[in-house]
């Protein structure tokens, strides 16, 4: 690992901070976001907060006549035929209902996902495999991996994200494919995005038991193998 576990630790917990954990398209997660837009803006027409939520307008439309309906939003019309959106107390009170479930949604995945990489990472050490251990996948998950790796002092030897520009993050060295780590043993996932793609190319590369992957992605570990028996009109 490059640099000081301790730095490592630090720079993983400042960039967490910065990303949301919280699955997008929820019925949830787009309230919260009209609340908040309507809340930083008082002239806000429907086409700034289609740029604001990278939403139809159709769907901000439906949107603002929910949030109207049930008392949230409040909406007075205003030159150049525009509209004044505003919270009503109502509002107020559920964005901040909403903020609270957010953030214990994501403090509850953060320490769930911890764990779980924590569990990955001594298991390897009782198997003798934590050396030479990369991480396939940039994000959220691969900062919370590395301060589960930092807790169980394991020297991870990089990070596999093929959209990085960087060479480093968190401490840890960044490559773009396996390539750039050619002397990898073990991978263990990362990757929040297509994580069960991720692992069935992985199993190419690397032999039986040498690829993990927490709980909370859901990979079914023989998925081929089914997929293939059904197709065949055999018996899963």
């Amino acid at each position: 690992m490059n640099g000081a576990p301790g730095a490592a630790s630090r720079a993983a917990s400042r960039s967490i901070s910065r990303h949301r954990l919280m699955p997008r398209g929820t019925k949830a997660d787009a309230d919260l976001d009209l609340l908040t837009a309507v809340e930083r803006g008082e002239i806000v027409t429907q086409q700034m907060l289609k740029h604001e939520l990278g939403v139809s307008v159709g769907l901000i439309n439906a949107l603002i006549k929910r949030a109207v309906k049930k008392g949230l939003v409040k909406v007075r019309q205003a030159p150049y035929k525009r509209y004044a959106y505003y919270l009503t107390p109502r509002g107020f009170a559920e964005k901040g209902r909403l903020v609270a479930d957010y953030l214990e949604y994501s403090l509850t995945l953060f320490r769930e996902s911890r764990d779980q990489y924590s569990e990955i990472f001594r298991d390897l050490r009782r198997r003798d495999k934590a050396s030479r251990i990369v991480l396939v996948g940039g994000g959220d998950l691969a900062e919370i991996a590395v301060l589960a790796a930092v807790g169980e002092e394991i020297a991870l030897l990089g990070i596999v994200d093929p959209g990085s520009n960087v060479q480093t993050r968190y401490g840890v060295r960044v490559g773009s494919n396996l390539a750039a780590f050619g002397d990898a043993e073990v991978a263990v996932i990362t990757d929040l995005i297509s994580p069960q793609a991720t692992f069935e190319a992985l199993r190419k590369n690397f032999p039986d038991g040498y690829v993990f992957a927490p709980e909370i992605l859901r990979i079914t570990p023989d998925r081929a193998e089914l997929l293939a028996s059904s197709q065949d009109g055999g018996e899963p």
